[in-house]
Formats: C-alpha cells, structure tokens, sequence
C-alpha cells in the first residue's frame, strides 16, 4: 500500500517525506494516516499522501469512495477523526487569512445564486475575495472560461456545463496557487469537457497546484500523478504509466504477426527472459500481448526471437491499456 512514506532520520515529519526513489517531495498539500469516520461507519481508512507543487493530481474512484470527503478534510470543512492533514504545513482549521487567500475550491455542488446573472454571481464571489479592480478581473476570467458573451444570462437560465464553468470562474477570481475541484467534470459533455481540461493544465503550466476528484476513470491520464482510491483506502499513488505498470506487473507489447502463432511457439516465448506473461490479444491467433519488464528494448528481442521460429512479425507496439482496465486490475489486486 502506498500509504507508507518513508522519511529521513531528523527531519521534520512532513519536510521529510520522499518518493521511492528517494527524490524529496515539495508538497502544499500532506496527509498523514488519516481516518474519517461517521458514527461506526469508516469512509477514509488510513489515507497517506503528499502532492507536491505545481501538478495536476487526480484523486479518482467511483462514487461513495472517499473522494469529497478528502476534499472536506484539506479544505477544513471536516477534521479527522485520526491522523494528521496539513495544508501549506498548517492544519486546514488554522489557515492564516493570507494563507487561505491562496487557495480556490470549486464545491462537487452549485453554491451560486441562480436569480443572480453569470457576471453578478461572480462579482458578488470577488467582493467576498475584497478583489479591488473585479470588473477588470472578472472580464479576464469569463474569457479564460470562454463565457463573454453569457455574461447576462441568469443563472437559472444557463447550462449545466455553463454552470460547472462559472463556478471554476468565481474559484479563479483571486488567482489562488492551490485549486481544489470536487468532480468539475462531472455533467459535462464530451467537447466541454476537454475545453475544461485544457483551462486546467493550462492553469498548470502557470505553476498552480490542482488537486481534482472525479469518477471518470479515464480522466487519470490528463493528470500528472493520479490516486485511485476505493472503499476510502489508497490503492495507488503515481504517474499513470506508473499505475499501468503497477496493474499488470511491467509494460505491455502488442506483436502482431503475419499468421497464427502455434501453441509451441507460444510456450517458447512465455520461457525468453524477458517475458512475464503471454496471451493472445485476437480471436484469430495473430496478435500477441505480451508483458516485459521495458518494452523499447524487449519489442526487438521478442521480434527476433520469433522470427528465428519462422514467424513473421508486422509490426511490435507498446499497448496503452485503457485506464478503467487498470483500475479494475488494481481494485483486483487489493487485499
């Protein structure tokens, strides 16, 4: 479980914290052996992470899994009930004015006046900020959020896509450096909901601190590091090629051959060093999925050795598996 970070002899207890590969992590947002509980029933078991600076970290898992709650948790809206949550080195309940002036939440619910219109609801947002200059301000976020010209449109009247972006507008109003977004996604369709991804990284790309809930599996590869989280524990923690080799024990080849691989073959194959499983990927037999350790340097060895069976390789490809197969084999793992 990834809920074990190691940390240096001395060090402070958060200061301290490393990735497995003994990198030092620059973390706004740490979380020590958290547990949430309501009355008997746990929603977050033993919850340990860290997101450093300037990523997009995606918090993913089905509904009921712990996601908003986390969100609760590092927002101060909820304290644990064991276990240590810190945010910029402070308790969330503690944050300093200046300190809480840096960070953004876009709630999983509408909080916004519908009666209101889309540039009132954000100036009523910006004079509880005390932005000086909002109009300036909020003119800039409504062109970031591409709603200019729905400026007027009433609230009750707008979208629910519309609605999700006015609520990123109002939790960017401030230019925050954390940002968190309870499943900001969520409702939208397909083409919203890329242009949404691309406001998000290109918030990134300015240095920003994101950490995102969703249920939507296959967002994990917009991230930069992704948590999957179950039944209120971490299964995982890590970039997504990280999660898909964690999932499947290695990197995935695609070898697809000219004709029907034998059954022969087939066993030879499963005993060359640097294979850990073979199956095949087709009803026809001609497609070989096959796991290594590195796959830019097993495809030509495995090539090789095949032909040298007399099989007629076309063509030797790294497989990207879809995300929710990794998340159905990571939740398969967990014991």
């Amino acid at each position: 479980m990834p809920d074990q970070m190691p940390r240096r002899r001395g060090a402070h207890a958060w200061d301290g914290l490393v990735r497995g590969n003994g990198a030092p992590v620059t973390a706004p947002i740490q979380m020590l052996s958290v547990d949430r509980r309501f009355g008997d029933h746990q929603v977050i078991d033993h919850l340990s992470l860290a997101v450093e600076q300037g990523i997009i970290y995606g918090f993913v898992g089905p509904s009921g899994s712990g996601k908003t709650t986390t969100v609760r948790l590092l927002t101060g809206v909820l304290a644990p009930t064991r276990g240590t949550v810190l945010v910029f080195g402070t308790n969330p309940k503690r944050l300093t004015t200046r300190q809480r002036e840096r960070i953004g939440y876009m709630p999983q619910l509408g909080v916004l006046y519908p009666h209101l219109s889309v540039r009132d609801n954000l100036a009523f947002t910006a004079s509880l900020y005390g932005i000086g200059r909002s109009r300036r301000r909020i003119r800039e976020v409504l062109e970031m959020v591409e709603l200019t010209d729905a400026r007027s449109t009433k609230l009750r009247d707008a979208s629910g896509g519309m609605q999700r972006r006015v609520a990123l507008a109002g939790a960017l109003l401030h230019r925050p450096d954390l940002l968190f977004l309870d499943e900001p996604t969520s409702g939208l369709d397909p083409v919203l909901r890329q242009k949404l991804w691309e406001h998000l990284q290109r918030l990134r790309d300015e240095g920003e601190t994101l950490f995102l809930t969703t249920q939507i599996v296959s967002e994990a590869t917009m991230c930069d590091r992704v948590g999957l989280i179950a039944h209120g524990r971490l299964l995982a923690d890590g970039t997504p090629d990280d999660l898909r080799r964690l999932a499947f024990g290695g990197e995935v080849v695609d070898l697809r051959c000219a004709d029907l691989v034998d059954a022969v073959t087939l066993e030879e194959l499963r005993r060359h060093p640097a294979v850990s499983e073979v199956r095949r990927a087709d009803s026809d037999g001609r497609v070989l999925r096959v796991t290594v350790d590195d796959a830019e340097s097993a495809g030509p060895a495995l090539t090789e050795a095949l032909h040298q069976r007399g099989v007629d390789v076309r063509l030797a490809e790294r497989y990207q598996a879809p995300f929710d197969d990794v998340f159905v084999a990571l939740l398969e793992r967990r014991p």
